[in-house]
């Protein structure tokens, strides 16, 4: 699974990303609710959620729309989907620490660690890495 650059749904979240880049923050959560509503494969669900789950003004909504990008990545039939959960389990255990349920905080902070082989060894695999085991310590203390 590839990262199409020509798909109409990764471009949208590119733009997406660059308005957010750029502050626009009301332009960006448009381009990615769009990509959301033209998404037709788990994949690009899985993407736009991902996206929108960033947006959210309440904790409880972004925890709705990060449970639904794990939703659809679990229904690509593809590997590559691996170097996904790391984020995506990071993300709903930081939810459940942050509405104080330390149990499922952990329990997704774990699985975020038993996915740490899938990152690339970059600045993003570091800092989803560093992400994982500080919210482990912090639960843990």
């Amino acid at each position: 699974m590839e990262f199409d650059p020509e798909n109409k749904i990764i471009k949208l979240c590119a733009h997406g990303m660059e308005a957010e880049a750029q502050g626009l923050e009301d332009d960006a959560f448009n381009l990615f609710t769009q990509a959301w509503n033209d998404s037709s494969t788990d994949f690009e669900k899985f993407t736009s959620a991902h996206f929108i789950a960033r947006h959210q003004k309440t904790v409880s909504e972004k925890l709705k729309w990060d449970e639904m990008a794990l939703e659809h990545a679990g229904k690509v039939n593809d590997e590559s989907i691996n170097n996904s959960y790391p984020s995506l389990y990071l993300n709903i255990g930081k939810c459940h620490e942050d509405l104080n349920d330390f149990e499922l905080a952990r329990v997704y902070y774990l699985k975020a660690h038993a996915y740490l082989e899938f990152l690339p060894d970059d600045g993003y695999g570091k800092m989803i890495k560093s992400g994982i085991i500080s919210g482990i310590e912090r639960i843990s203390k």
